[in-house]
């Protein structure tokens, strides 16, 4: 006979059996594989999993929300049974071989109602703003891009100041000093309404209800190839009203680049209120910084060649796309390859592995993988022009390009014609282009073209200027 208990103070899984010591003993999920501890055996066994995890170098955090399979040989797992316990950092279930790890929000808040009454005390919440900033990036699945890098400046420059992550769960590591919020929560209501200044890299999700003087920075998180809000093929009403409502709750705009800043405001509607021109803060580390301490991270040493296959998402498929065979290609190229999925496709997909494969989906900074890599492999996602500060080789995979271009959403301008790298629809092909050492030298022109016109802002102080003017106009106090 096979038991599970959960032991609340070390906050650990224990899984018991009768018989001889199982040679393994894993919980694994989509983003995330513990391996449990097993003793014991003969007579009796018991596999102990730890429901924390250190990941990409960081502190030990709760594992990642979603379901997880009990995997022990030869043990019949079809009995267990723990209800869903709520602790500290997660809540658990088990029901036979299926882990669900939800969130620890309590679940009485958690239900329709329960969220109803807490939507009403944030409406309804009045007093004295906090001198603190309210982050959220890509919907608290990280605690990264534009508001990261704010973060950090904001932290050296007004140490007063307190600083919110709003996040999914608490298996997203947030920047030192600050603090992590569960979305739902009633500690998540009621920061939003008492933070001074909400920063913000995508649309803000639930209902908004402004307090007197509170402010809104909207970074947005890319430079648009592809069309955008209003700009999207297709008329739809309720779109239009949906991005005019949304643009209406932002103060403040972030773009990269004048070409965004045009871009930006027609898209979303932004008219009468200013856009801050002043660079990316996200691209701040790919000028001051270097990859050596994320390739000792990731256990990849100084010799080798990266390559960073970054595509975007798809507005008809929830996973990635998978127009590579990752392992192929590090043999192809003699590389290693890190797969890093859009921010999208983080919670519905699985993390890709092999031999010299390393997923990093997860990871919290994308800046910090492209300063680890040697070259980029993308398609249509903004990080082109992220990573273009860098001077390294870009390569573009797009075999979808007609549907993606003429039906999904369509572009802003003729990526075949400007862009700094080579197109290619295979994988032969890509890997053929990677191994041409002529190829960066043939691009040079039409690089440097790029580099003046999505670039130049990029000089690694935008940080620095976009915190002046917060400080300046007093939506914050050193």
């Amino acid at each position: 006979m096979t038991t599970a208990q959960l032991d609340e103070q070390t906050e650990t899984l224990i899984i018991a059996g009768n018989g001889p010591k199982p040679a393994e003993a894993v919980l694994e999920g989509a983003r995330a594989r513990v391996v449990g501890k097993v003793t014991g055996g003969g007579k009796t066994w018991k596999a102990r999993f730890p429901l924390t995890v250190a990941r990409w170098g960081g502190a030990e955090l709760p594992l990642p929300a979603g379901d997880y399979e009990l995997v022990i040989a030869d043990a019949d797992l079809t009995a267990l049974d723990v209800p869903t316990t709520l602790l500290p950092g997660l809540r658990l279930g088990v029901r036979g071989a299926a882990v669900a790890i939800a969130p620890p929000i309590d679940p009485a808040d958690e239900t329709p109602a329960g969220q109803a009454v807490l939507e009403e005390q944030y409406v309804a919440q009045s007093g004295d703003l906090e001198n603190a900033v309210f982050f959220e990036s890509f919907y608290g699945q990280s605690a990264g891009c534009n508001p990261r890098a704010l973060d950090r400046e904001i932290a050296e420059r007004a140490p007063g100041v307190t600083r919110y992550w709003s996040v999914t769960d608490l298996s997203v590591p947030v920047p030192a000093g600050a603090i992590a919020i569960v979305e739902g929560t009633p500690e998540w209501w009621r920061a939003r309404a008492a933070a001074r200044l909400l920063i913000v890299n995508d649309w803000l999700r639930r209902r908004f209800a402004r307090k007197p003087g509170q402010k809104v920075l909207q970074t947005w998180h890319g430079t648009p190839l592809k069309r955008l809000a209003l700009h999207r093929p297709g008329f739809a009403p309720r779109r239009m009203a949906a991005v005019v409502k949304e643009s209406r709750r932002w103060d403040v705009l972030l773009a990269q680049n004048t070409y965004s800043e045009r871009i930006l405001k027609k898209a979303y509607a932004f008219f009468g209120k200013p856009v801050w021109t002043d660079g990316y803060p996200r691209n701040d580390m790919l000028v001051t910084g270097e990859g050596a301490a994320t390739r000792e991270q990731l256990g990849i040493s100084p010799d080798e060649r990266v390559l960073l296959y970054a595509p975007t998402w798809r507005d008809d498929r929830s996973e990635m796309v998978d127009f590579i065979d990752p392992q192929l290609l590090a043999e192809q190229t003699d590389s290693v390859v890190l797969v890093r999925g859009h921010s999208r496709t983080l919670r519905p997909g699985r993390d890709q592995s092999g031999a010299r494969v390393i997923d990093v989906t997860g990871h919290p900074e994308t800046a910090q993988l492209l300063l680890a890599a040697d070259a980029l492999i993308t398609d249509y996602s903004s990080v082109m022009f992220d990573f273009s500060v860098t001077g390294k080789p870009i390569f573009f995979l797009v075999p979808d390009l007609e549907h993606y271009r003429g039906e999904l959403r369509g572009f802003y301008f003729d990526l075949a014609a400007r862009a700094p790298g080579p197109l290619v629809s295979t994988q032969e092909e890509l890997a053929e282009r990677i191994n041409d050492a002529t190829v960066p030298g043939h691009f040079g022109p039409r690089y440097a073209a790029w580099r003046k016109q999505f670039n130049e802002l990029d000089d690694g102080r935008a940080s620095e200027r976009v915190v002046s003017r917060l400080l300046d106009l007093g939506y914050l106090e050193a």
